[in-house]
């Protein structure tokens, strides 16, 4: 029986920074993949496939370049969902190229099978021909993510109806699609979708969505979806799911109200992967979605030397967020002490328009009490987003009245989740208006839109006042 130092389940982001920084503290690691490469959902079946088919889409259908040409403008005359898995395999085949990579540069041994507790330091693996091997391990690290929630009220048949992890092999494309679920993968697929002039019905039974986002950003882009076409159904559930003689899916709504689409697509909820761990062996257990407790600090579970990162333990669910979390997890693991992230970091929704946001909310400032102005800037406003031909998309900044420090940041457009990290900087480095006024942004840029919203904040804020704290005359 071979016994290792870091015994990590999973290999997606948590997962594999984990392994990998154990393996530069000079630990013995072993990485458990039950999937047919390393990657794990990240990389199969969740972030990487929907941003490659985001972009894909993007490009072949020629939305980027429909504010000049008009709607009707394409790239590809027919778009197929042949050509969409193309350059999905492409783009994951490098990404696990990429990764193999990292694990035999670092001597991090990876299996493939289905790892099971059978003691708090022994775990059992089950491969695809049916042989089991034992390993022992000082630290563990469950990091095997979530797989889509599926009621039983709606029937699956993974080719009309299907759930957020079959989306992506599309065989053909629908003329038309309901979504139940409108967090943030319902939402990313059914503007995606919606881009290839898919008919898109989104449906969900709360009166919002995304309720997490500052309200006027929201509000921007709810209107961006209504604008393009798309029908929201907010405030009804789901009652009950059927499929007509006619190949079409009907979807009977509380109140009566019915919707009619070609394909259904599931993305309300997802559970964590843990069934198949035999928890109880090791003395642990989780929650209704199957997602583990764990110190916030130190990812450590109710087991001291089990940790969990990722997707299964909860919020944030973030790619960026797990990594951090699976180094912080190796490094407590082995007494070495981590750096801790920032207080704030950028949430990304790759939707189209894509959004992201940095610091507190409209709502959140009022909450605290925190006297504050906001300055806005509209993409039309900047030559970049003339040159783009953007009509469409703001940037949102908060100040503190008080200090000027820069308190939130909020994009919805064209290049939004690269754009947040200026913001994301000043933040954390607890910069103020003065920065976006004082400096030299290039030009024709998008990030031209900080320093409008800056002086747009600064007339707010009374100009002549804010100027003598600007020059040094405090």
């Amino acid at each position: 029986m071979e016994h290792y130092d870091f015994i990590v389940i999973g290999s997606g982001p948590s997962g594999r920074r984990a392994a990998i920084q154990a393996a530069k503290l000079g630990r013995s690691v072993l990485v458990v993949e039950r999937g047919r490469k390393v990657g794990g959902v990240s990389v199969h079946t969740g972030t990487i496939p929907s941003k490659t088919l985001r972009e894909t889409v993007l490009n072949l259908s020629g939305w980027r370049e429909r504010g000049f040409y008009g709607r009707a403008y394409r790239v590809k005359k027919d778009i197929s969902a042949g050509d969409l898995r193309e350059r999905l395999h492409l783009t994951l085949g490098h990404e696990v190229e990429v990764l193999e990579h990292q694990f035999a540069r670092n001597r991090v041994t990876t299996l493939r099978g289905e790892a099971s507790f059978v003691e708090p330091h022994k775990i059992e693996v089950h491969g695809d021909e049916g042989e089991t091997h034992q390993f022992t391990g000082d630290n563990f690290l469950i990091a095997v993510g979530t797989k889509p929630f599926r009621p039983d009220y709606i029937p699956f048949d993974g080719k009309t109806v299907l759930d957020s992890d079959e989306i992506i092999e599309l065989e053909t494309l629908p003329r038309s699609m309901a979504i139940i679920g409108a967090g943030v993968i319902g939402v990313e697929y059914a503007t995606i979708f919606n881009a290839l002039d898919v008919k898109v019905t989104l449906i969900e039974p709360r009166d919002s969505m995304l309720d997490f986002l500052d309200k006027e950003l929201l509000a921007d882009f709810t209107y961006q979806l209504r604008d393009s076409g798309m029908a929201l159904r907010f405030g009804h559930k789901v009652e009950k799911v059927t499929r007509s003689g006619d190949g079409l899916c009907e979807i009977a709504l509380e109140g009566g109200r019915r919707v009619h689409a070609q394909m259904l697509l599931f993305a309300a909820g997802r559970m964590g992967s843990t069934k198949a761990l035999n928890l109880e062996a090791c003395g642990l257990t989780t929650d209704h979605r199957g997602r583990l407790k764990v110190d916030a600090k130190t990812l450590q579970t109710d087991v001291p030397h089990i940790y969990a990162a990722g997707d299964v333990i909860g919020f944030p669910s973030l790619a960026s967020t797990s990594m951090e979390q699976g180094r912080v997890a190796a490094c407590h693991a082995f007494g070495y002490s981590a750096v801790e992230p920032p207080e704030y970091f950028p949430y990304g929704i790759y939707s189209v328009p894509e959004m992201s946001m940095v610091g507190m909310t409209e709502r959140e400032v009022s909450e605290r009490g925190i006297a504050y102005e906001t300055g806005i800037a509209r993409f039309r406003e900047t030559s970049r987003g003339h040159i783009m031909g953007l009509d469409k998309g703001m940037l949102k900044m908060i100040f503190s009245l008080k200090t000027r420090r820069l308190l939130g940041c909020h994009i919805v457009g064209e290049g939004a989740t690269e754009l947040i990290h200026i913001g994301q900087a000043v933040l954390n480095l607890k910069g103020t208006l003065d920065y976006f006024v004082e400096n030299t942004f290039n030009y024709p840029t998008l990030a031209e839109a900080y320093k409008v919203a800056a002086l747009d904040a600064y007339n707010r804020m009374g100009g002549a006042d804010v100027a003598e704290h600007i020059s040094g005359d405090e």
